[in-house]
């Protein structure tokens, strides 16, 4: 799969305009729920939903097959977050629940799973989700700042929170790792 053209452009920039619309600096940390707040966004845990023990052996049954979902009842969005999930990978299914919100995303894909009939979204839109989301948390600032301060992968998570892959992904495809590397020579 391939992303449109201009659309990381594009979400470097909306990155930046939620940024300032939450009062942040182009490098601080983004608090995925306060934007979540600020689309009207309710998060919800699964736990106040169905029985960890429920969610525990969904978990055993397959690893990661549920880490967030997104409904819209009566006009408003609902993400329902897995609380098995670090704090990290929270916040990055709530941005990548979040950016389909925000790219006005359809779930209008039907799949079959053990029987079970469940919608989603295209497999370009979950590329588009991916790209968004982790822009949304890690734009080019942060990773720019972070890089010139010499932080690890490890510690642009932790100071971020989000994972040590996201933050490796991120700093990789951003370019900013290429950048950095050329103006240290």
């Amino acid at each position: 799969m391939t992303l449109p053209r201009g659309f990381r452009a594009e979400a470097e920039r909306k990155s930046v305009s939620f940024r300032k619309e939450l009062g942040l600096k182009p490098n601080d940390s983004m608090d995925i729920e306060s934007l979540a707040k600020k689309l009207n966004v309710k998060i919800i845990n699964a736990e106040n939903l169905v029985s960890r023990d429920k969610l525990e052996e969904l978990e055993r049954i397959q690893s990661f097959s549920f880490s967030a979902a997104t409904f819209e009842v009566e006009g408003r969005h609902f993400i329902v977050t897995n609380p098995l999930r670090s704090s990290g990978r929270l916040s990055s299914d709530i941005a990548h629940e979040l950016s389909h919100i925000v790219l006005n995303h359809e779930l209008n894909e039907v799949r079959e799973l053990e029987g079970v009939a469940f919608r989603t979204c295209r497999p370009d839109e979950e590329e588009q989700a991916n790209a968004l989301g982790a822009t949304l948390l890690l734009p080019r600032p942060v990773l720019t700042s972070a890089a010139y301060k010499g932080l690890s992968p490890e510690e642009i998570a932790k100071e971020h929170n989000v994972t040590i892959e996201m933050a490796k992904y991120r700093f990789n495809s951003s370019g900013v790792a290429k950048q950095v590397k050329r103006q240290s020579k």
